[in-house]
C-alpha cells in the first residue's frame, strides 16, 4: 500500500508487473478523499508511452525508486480506457474495479487526482450499468455510417478559339499571248508591179513593227468562306466511388439465446 508521504516520491517512477516486468512510467496519484490515501496511480504503457492506464494501489508496494502492483504488462495495457482528467467517475471507478477483480466498496467515496482540484462523489445508489461506459438502459444502440453519393458542378477546363493568319502558295496556270514578226515573201507580179516600181531603183529603207503580248495580272480580294463558334454539349459516363463505413454489431458472452434466429421458432 503507498503511504501519503511517498506520493511525490512515486510520481515519475518506473512501474513493474508482478512478473517482474517493466510497465512504464507512473504517471498521476488519485486519493481517496474519505482518508486522503492514495488509491490509483496512472501508468503510460503502449507505443512510446502514449497510452495511460489505470491501475489500483490497493496490494502495490513502492520500495526504492520502484512501485510493483500485482498484475502484469498485458493486464494493466489492457485495462478500461478511461480518460485521466484529474476525476474518476463512480462508473468508471466500477469499472476498473470489475476489470481488476477487486471487491466494490458501495461507500461513498471520492477519488482526486493530486494534480487537480476536483473531486467526485460516488452515488450509492444501486442501478444498473455499463461495464464499458457510464450508466446505460438495458439495451445498447448499434450505429453504422452509410454513404451517400451525389454529383456537384466543378470546373473542369477551359477552351479558346483563336484566330490567326497564315500564308500559303497558290499556283494556277494561265494562257496568254504575244505577237511575233513573220517575214512574208510575195512574188512581182502584174498585180503589184506597180506598187513595187513606185519608189528608187536602189536605196536604203527600214520598217518597223511594233509587237504585242499578254502578261499575267494578280489581284487578291478577301471572302468570307465560314463562320466559326465555341459550344458545349453535355455527356454522360459513370464513375464508381469506393469508400470504407464502419458498422457496430454486437456479440454475446454465456448462455445466450438469440431471438432473432429462425431456427427456435
Amino acid at each position: 500500500m503507498l503511504e501519503q508521504g511517498q506520493i511525490d516520491l512515486v510520481t515519475d517512477s518506473d512501474a513493474y508487473g508482478s512478473d517482474g516486468e517493466k510497465i512504464g512510467k507512473v504517471g498521476q496519484v488519485y486519493l481517496d478523499d474519505q482518508t486522503g490515501q492514495p488509491a490509483w496511480v496512472t501508468v503510460n504503457t503502449g507505443l512510446f508511452g502514449m497510452n495511460e492506464s489505470f491501475v489500483p494501489l490497493a496490494d502495490a508496494n513502492f520500495t526504492g525508486d520502484r512501485l510493483t502492483v500485482p498484475y502484469d504488462k498485458s493486464k494493466v495495457k489492457d485495462a478500461p480506457n478511461v480518460a485521466a482528467d484529474g476525476h474518476l467517475s463512480p462508473e468508471e471507478e466500477q469499472q476498473l474495479y470489475s476489470y481488476y477483480g477487486v471487491a466494490y466498496d458501495s461507500g461513498t467515496t471520492n477519488y482526486t487526482d493530486t494534480s487537480a482540484e476536483y473531486t467526485g462523489t460516488r452515488d450509492t445508489a444501486d442501478v444498473g450499468y455499463d461495464t464499458s461506459g457510464p450508466t446505460t438502459d438495458d439495451a445498447m444502440t448499434l450505429s453504422e455510417e452509410q454513404v451517400r453519393v451525389g454529383t456537384q458542378k466543378r470546373e473542369a477546363g477551359r477552351a479558346r478559339l483563336r484566330k490567326y493568319v497564315v500564308t500559303e502558295n497558290v499556283q494556277q496556270t494561265v494562257p496568254v499571248s504575244r505577237e511575233e514578226v513573220v517575214v512574208e515573201r510575195e512574188p512581182i507580179t502584174d498585180a503589184n508591179r506597180d506598187s513595187a516600181t513606185s519608189g528608187p531603183d536602189i536605196s536604203e529603207e527600214e520598217h518597223e513593227v511594233v509587237l504585242h503580248e499578254e502578261a499575267p495580272v494578280v489581284e487578291k480580294t478577301v471572302e468570307p468562306v465560314e463562320r466559326v463558334r465555341l459550344d458545349t454539349r453535355e455527356t454522360t459516363t459513370e464513375e464508381t466511388v469506393n469508400e470504407e463505413v464502419r458498422k457496430e454489431r454486437v456479440e454475446t458472452d454465456g448462455n445466450v439465446v438469440d431471438s432473432s434466429d429462425s431456427s427456435l421458432r
